[in-house]
């Protein structure tokens, strides 16, 4: 039984992992990426640095920077790190806008568990608690 039990949880975050995928679909995916790249065109604008010199700050080149601006590209947390230290603004801020940090559990996410035909209620409403306290605990980590 306890073989059992161990196997089932280490495959709850595997399966809570699934659910969020497929939750996440391509057209949220590209409007996290042109939105988070809109969102640095206006700061860079705003503070008024040429997007070579924001390039430059940042450690990357210019016309990757370009790209996501554009929202052709998705850029790593370690790349909106650099470019919210260029813009001097916090890294949160941009992470946020990609979709790295919501701090707020994602509705999808507990639509899926719900909709799962290959789980029990009892599974479900685990899955959900479990999803819950992951999404608690990393806000708390956070602040």
């Amino acid at each position: 039984m306890a073989r059992i039990t161990e196997a089932w949880e280490q495959a709850i975050p595997r399966r809570l992992h699934l659910l969020a995928l497929r939750c996440y679909t391509a057209n949220t995916m590209k409007t996290r990426v042109s939105e988070v790249g809109e969102f640095i065109r206006q700061q860079r604008e705003r503070s008024a640095i040429s997007m070579r010199k924001l390039a430059e700050r940042a450690g990357i080149s210019n016309p990757y920077l370009s790209q996501i601006e554009r929202g052709l590209r998705r850029p790593s947390a370690d790349i909106l790190k650099a470019i919210a230290r260029g813009l001097s603004i916090s890294a949160e801020s941009l992470y946020e806008r990609a979709g790295f940090l919501d701090g707020t559990p994602r509705p999808e996410v507990e639509d899926a568990i719900r909709t799962d035909a290959a789980l029990t209620e009892r599974q479900k409403q685990a899955l959900t608690e479990i999803y819950r306290s992951f999404v608690e605990g990393f806000r708390e980590e956070r602040e």
